[in-house]
């Protein structure tokens, strides 16, 4: 509906506001009508009486009458030097009710009487009692009905209110075209290209040009645009990703088979007489191992979601002992020290598989961290109950994550804590855990190393096991 658009209600705001004001105008135009018609009546009082009293004789009573129905007045009082006399006078038909005196009457009096008049409805007798034109004398008096005055202030009121309404849909009017012209198009104009953009972000031809005339409208678009460039070139970026993301799937998929094969040459390698190749088997061996995880690591990650977990209760000692001696085994001689702090009666409720991915992750990160070093280091692993469930911290004595992959912690292809690496191994496990209702969390990180912490809320295992299976 128009009432319910800007522009509808724009107008409306502008006719009242414009009528708050013009009643504010009316009220004091009216006294000041009534004050007006008033002197009016003085003046004629004190013409007739001056052109009476000059002539220093009787006049005929119909001349009177004439004179005293031109004033609009009953009778006159005129007092001149200390002498009050009475100039013309006729019948009076009624009592007189009230007297008012205009001389030096402040503006809320006249305002008052000037409503009062409005809102009675008799006629009433009334004296007035004011300053005589040209000082011509001390004061004049007459005596006037409030009938015809208030019919006066009634019409008169009215045209004012009838001016009030052709100025307020006016004004209204061309308010409502400069609102039009100058904030409702524009604003159109965002909208449109908004929903054209939202139908092909891609199309840089839907991208908005600010040419907005009000500031803050032209900022507003300036904003639009600079929204839709940064959008369009994330999602030309999540495309060319995704399209990454599926060759190296396949790619990986392809290498995963060929580099089984040289893992199976190279375990007989191992079984040769020849010296060198007895010592260059087993790194050769940990080499392919390492690339065959890789490859693993990046099938899984491409795969549209990871499996649900499979829950079961295990002891995590066994776990975690079970981590740190498939890392030694893929690393063989390291200088390396691995900790470990964890309750060997402790047991939790997970995916035995999934969380050991997660802690090889961790551990493997840690460990080339603090390879990249060349220094001695160590690895702790620590494990806790809680009320809220378990928690597992993985620490080490490495160098710290470097700046951009704390800007870009757990997200793909973003986040590589050393030269060369993928990001993928954090973008994993924090998918992972993510899956068991817990959160992946950095700890700390410094040139003495990095904590990572892992939360399994112990809610959604308790309610898991209350379900029949």
């Amino acid at each position: 509906m128009f009432l319910n658009s800007l522009s509808g209600r724009f107008l409306l705001l502008t006719i009242l506001f414009v009528m708050i004001a013009e009643v504010l105008i009316f009220v004091p135009s009216v006294a000041r009508f009534r004050e007006d018609y008033i002197l009016s009546r003085l003046e004629r009082a004190q013409i007739a009486s001056l052109a009476l009293l000059a002539t220093d004789e009787m006049i005929d009573e119909n001349l009177e009458r004439e004179l005293l129905a031109n004033a609009e007045v009953y009778n006159v009082v005129l007092r001149r030097d200390e002498v009050r006399q009475l100039v013309l006078s006729s019948p009076i038909p009624a009592p007189i009710e009230r007297s008012f005196d205009l001389r030096d009457a402040p503006a809320w009096e006249l305002i008052r009487d000037a409503v009062a008049c409005l809102l009675d409805p008799q006629n009433r007798m009334i004296r007035v009692i004011g300053d005589p034109v040209k000082r011509a004398g001390l004061l004049i008096e007459v005596t006037m009905d409030t009938g015809p005055m208030r019919a006066a202030m009634i019409n008169y009121g009215i045209r004012i209110l009838g001016l009030s309404a052709v100025i307020s849909v006016l004004t209204a009017l061309l308010l409502f075209l400069a609102v039009q012209r100058l904030i409702v198009s524009p604003i159109r104009r965002v909208v449109s290209h908004m929903s054209a953009y939202a139908d092909a972000p891609e199309d840089a031809r839907s991208f908005i040009e600010p040419r907005a005339r009000v500031t803050e409208l032209y900022d507003a678009e300036a904003a639009l645009q600079t929204m839709q460039r940064q959008l369009t070139s994330a999602l030309r970026q999540k495309d060319r990703l995704a399209q990454l993301g599926e060759a190296v799937a396949k790619i990986s998929h392809d290498l995963r088979n060929i580099l089984t094969t040289a893992q199976l040459f190279a375990d007989r390698m191992e079984r040769s007489d020849d010296p060198m190749v007895k010592r260059a088997a087993p790194k050769l061996v940990n080499s392919i191992s390492r690339a065959v995880n890789l490859c693993e690591t990046t099938l899984a990650f491409g795969k549209a979601e990871e499996p649900p977990p499979a829950m079961t209760r295990f002891m995590l000692s066994g776990l975690v002992r079970d981590v740190i001696e498939s890392e030694k085994l893929a690393s063989g001689e390291t200088n390396i020290e691995f900790v470990t702090d964890v309750p060997a009666n402790l047991s939790v409720r997970a995916d035995q598989e999934q969380l050991h991915r997660v802690l090889t992750n961790l551990v493997r990160n840690a460990h080339q961290a603090i390879d990249a070093t060349r220094q001695p280091g160590t690895i702790e692993i620590g494990a806790g109950d809680e009320d809220a469930g378990w928690w597992i911290r993985v620490g080490d004595t490495g160098p710290g994550l470097p700046e951009r992959a704390r800007e870009h912690l757990f997200q793909p292809f973003q986040a590589g804590t050393r030269k060369g690496g993928t990001g993928l191994g954090l973008a994993i496990a924090a998918e992972l855990v993510r899956g068991h209702g817990g959160r992946l969390e950095l700890l700390r990180t410094g040139s003495d190393g990095t904590e990572f912490v892992i939360h399994l809320p112990r809610e959604l295992f308790q309610s898991q096991l209350s379900q029949p299976s």
